[in-house]
């Protein structure tokens, strides 16, 4: 008999779930054997650039056909009708709301922000968003907005999206965002230096940029889209992590393909692993392409029976996008009163 998991997401049946457990055992396992053939701890992985590529080169390998045909199964799977207000709104806190164009202005910024606060100006009782991702330039300007507001001010840096830039002046895009408020730096790695196997240059500005962002949550983009096999995602996720990630998050937007199921799933058993690995717990974030609430509501399906409950949490998984919120809003008034409405019932800002 199938069961009914949190919020009412069908899960596997006991023996599907007690193999779905041993097998997230196994590769917890093999992670934390993969740290003990690369050193006695986590510190003397990172001592040099040789005891690096051991340790990644040393994680196991990825099942991509195995991935991909999980995802495919795990999409397949529902939330129960009575559960699906409950997901749509879990969906909303989990948004960084992101505007991330030449063209942003000032007054858009502001627009956005009010949307963050208010995602429904028709009264239903909408969570805020958890953040607005914007340019650094406009991070004082988000701020000011949202005074008073749990919504916190992510702002890209690091040269973002391509990364290419000296140290130094990646360096100096992130302190003057952390400055002008910015809760949360979304920073973008060097995937040229982790596609030549410079590994120990990627971990050591992970950390500069860490340590400058102070009190300032650090999420790492791995620009998933560029980096070509599975097995190299999840090394350039936990080499973020080593660095000091507080999240690690698919992409800039501004690369095709973005986010993927599989990529999802491949970085979420990376957390979840290295959580059982050291004990602290990173977040992952999915940026590019999200638009629809039914593709929403599939990423929450994947990170359940993946990573487990407590990853169902704002503070632990991130949904990047601009057009997403309205089909979540859309989707949570036919819930609500059982007709449709209009896309243009809401702001488009």
């Amino acid at each position: 008999m199938t069961k009914i998991g949190v919020m009412g997401m069908a899960t596997e049946t006991q023996p599907e779930a007690d193999q779905r457990e041993t097998a997230r055992w196994a590769a917890g396992a093999a992670s934390l054997v993969a740290v003990r053939n690369a050193g006695s701890s986590l510190d003397e992985v990172t001592a040099s650039e040789a005891s690096l590529q051991r340790f990644l080169r040393g994680l196991p390998g990825v099942d991509q056909v195995g991935a991909e045909a999980r995802t495919a199964m795990l999409a397949t799977r529902s939330i129960k009708a009575g559960s699906k207000l409950a997901a749509l709104d879990l969906v909303v806190r989990m948004i960084d709301l992101t505007t991330l164009e030449g063209a942003d202005t000032p007054g858009k910024i502001r627009s956005l922000c009010a949307k963050a606060r208010h995602p429904d100006l028709t009264g239903a009782d909408v969570p805020p968003v958890a953040a607005v991702c914007v340019y650094p330039d406009l991070v004082g300007t988000a701020k000011a907005a949202l005074v008073g507001s749990p919504v916190a001010v992510a702002a890209v840096a690091t040269a973002f999206p391509s990364g290419r830039a000296a140290l130094g002046v990646k360096l100096a895009d992130v302190r003057q965002a952390v400055a002008d408020g910015a809760d949360e730096i979304d920073m973008v790695i060097d995937r040229g230096a982790f596609l030549s196997g410079r590994y120990q240059l990627v971990l050591d500005e992970v950390r500069a940029v860490k340590e400058v962002c102070g009190s300032a949550h650090l999420k790492v983009i791995l620009e998933t889209g560029e980096l070509a096999t599975y097995d190299n995602v999840k090394r350039a996720g936990w080499l973020a992590m080593l660095g000091g990630a507080d999240f690690i998050k698919t992409s800039t937007g501004k690369v095709t393909p973005a986010a993927t199921l599989p990529v999802a799933l491949v970085m979420l058993e990376a957390v979840r692993d290295f959580d059982a690995a050291t004990g602290r717990r990173v977040g992952v974030k999915v940026a590019g392409g999200i638009r629809s609430a039914k593709d929403a509501l599939r990423y929450l399906v994947v990170v359940h029976e993946t990573a487990g409950e407590e990853w169902l949490d704002p503070d632990a998984f991130r949904f990047g996008a601009s057009s997403l919120l309205n089909d979540v809003l859309m989707q949570r008034a036919k819930q609500l009163t059982g007709a449709y409405v209009r896309p243009d019932d809401f702001s488009q800002d």
